[in-house]
């Protein structure tokens, strides 16, 4: 009753009123979700799971998670390629595979949500959607790589996913989904994906895979306000909170590392050695407090800290309650298009988005742009990022606070990501071309696949140690 509709102003509604109203918004998909969970529990003690999707960001799904006993989500890689990847390079060399990074950014993102109600022990994590095929919805509909089936659904269970289940069962001939790919063609007879489930099934049956996941060292801090708060003010026509919180996840997948996913709350901290938090735009003392007793080492990115939960500059300048872990002010803040990167050095730059800070006496100065002004820095546990990095910086500087929090990390090929869960470790080549990878292997038992890893093939290693 209190919150009018943000619309029918004389220019645009003022950012505090939108925020207020897209807060309503989700809170109304919390209240309607739990409405229909009620009603179930009433009658029924069988777990409730949701089904979730890619680069959808309408609602807090950590909020609605808190009343789902399994969450689970769509992966469609392609159809997410084709329709959220700006970079048309990766589009190019990944079209078949999908993004290396995108499909397991919302497995991380969704075991986290699958924790929220149960704990981390006791969450849940399904992919109730796998993409099978072409799809019918993107704007252009790739058939996948051979092996991309298999592969997408090992990247998954390497992630902890209790079940990957497939839409659809069979391609229907009529209507608006007819040209939807299904494990069974539309006149029943087997699919590629079908005989690709045989091969996972008969795989799977080999050893044991860990549902939910090994926790990491590393936490990623990704928060549904921000991304809220950055499409009602970007500032800059190209500025995505979603985008930069991935150019981090990328370069610390880029590492070798296991990450979690975690909202920006007290209790998600725990045992953690390095927190990245980029772009958070409202910071509460609380979370604050927890991560300086944690005693992590904390990466934080540009825009974090500058608003008050009203959407107000904060008082003394940004970044706000950062400022308890890094003595700086930011005084003046800069949005700029992309023939205009601020340059540091031959390969790395700020694109789009620059902060001038202020440092306090006892702030190291660690890089400088061409142009005189620093533009990352270091005080205590908190290294700061005053801008939005390329990906030459962001693997620079996720590489310093790895080694500053003494987590072993691993320099891979462009196109190997890997993931160890349990005692067992997942090498994924999302590329067109064999990678050696025997050095990842290291000695160790090769359950599937081989050292000298094929384009789109999976390798499974026990480790002993």
């Amino acid at each position: 009753d209190e919150v009018e509709l943000p619309n029918l102003t004389v220019t645009e509604p003022n950012p505090s009123h939108v925020m207020d109203f897209r807060r309503y918004a989700s809170a109304q998909v919390v209240s309607f979700n739990k409405l229909q969970t009620d009603i179930i529990r009433k009658y029924s003690d069988a777990p409730i799971g949701h089904n979730f999707m890619g680069a959808f960001t309408e609602f807090d799904h950590y909020d609605v998670s808190q009343d789902l006993d399994i969450a689970t989500w769509d992966n469609y890689p392609i159809g997410m390629l084709d329709r959220d990847a700006s970079d048309v390079e990766i589009k190019r060399r990944y079209l078949g595979i999908g993004d290396p990074d995108m499909q397991a950014f919302h497995h991380d993102l969704y075991r986290t949500c699958g924790q929220i109600r149960n704990g981390v022990d006791g969450g849940r994590w399904w992919v109730m959607e796998q993409q099978p095929g072409p799809v019918n919805w993107a704007p252009y509909n790739p058939a996948p790589d051979p092996g991309a089936v298999r592969f997408w659904a090992w990247e998954a269970f390497a992630a902890g996913a209790e079940l990957v289940s497939y839409f659809r069962w069979r391609q229907p001939s009529f209507a608006q989904e007819q040209m939807h790919e299904a494990l069974l063609l539309p006149n029943g007879e087997f699919n590629e994906a079908y005989h690709a489930c045989e091969q996972i099934s008969a795989e799977l049956s080999q050893f044991e895979t860990v549902a939910n996941g090994t926790p990491g060292d590393v936490a990623l801090v990704f928060d549904y306000e921000s991304q809220w708060a950055w499409e009602i003010q970007p500032q800059g026509e190209d500025f995505s909170y979603f985008e930069l919180v991935k150019r981090f996840y990328r370069a610390l997948r880029k590492k070798g590392i296991n990450v979690d996913i975690i909202p920006p709350r007290p209790e998600a901290i725990a045992n953690h050695k390095l927190i990245v938090m980029p772009g958070i735009f409202a910071l509460d003392d609380s979370f604050i407090d927890a991560v300086e007793q944690s005693g992590a080492i904390v990466l934080a990115g540009p825009r974090t800290g500058s608003k008050n939960k009203d959407f107000q500059i904060v008082e003394d300048l940004p970044p706000g309650p950062l400022r308890h872990l890094v003595d700086l002010k930011i005084t003046r803040v800069e949005s700029r298009p992309p023939f205009a990167p601020i340059v540091i050095d031959k390969e790395r730059a700020l694109e789009g988005w620059r902060e001038f800070v202020q440092p306090g006496v006892d702030v190291s100065e660690l890089m400088k742009s061409k142009d005189g002004h620093g533009a990352l820095f270091e005080h205590g546990n908190t290294i700061y990022v005053a801008g939005r990095p390329n990906t030459e910086l962001a693997n620079h500087v996720v590489a310093h606070a790895l080694d500053r929090a003494g987590i072993k990390s691993h320099k891979l090929h462009r196109d190997i990501r890997m993931r160890d869960n349990g005692n067992i470790r997942y090498i994924f080549n999302y590329g067109p071309e064999p990678v050696d990878c025997a050095q990842l292997v290291n000695g160790q038992k090769i359950l599937i696949g081989q050292a000298v890893l094929e384009p789109k093939g999976v390798l499974v290693v026990a480790l002993q140690n």
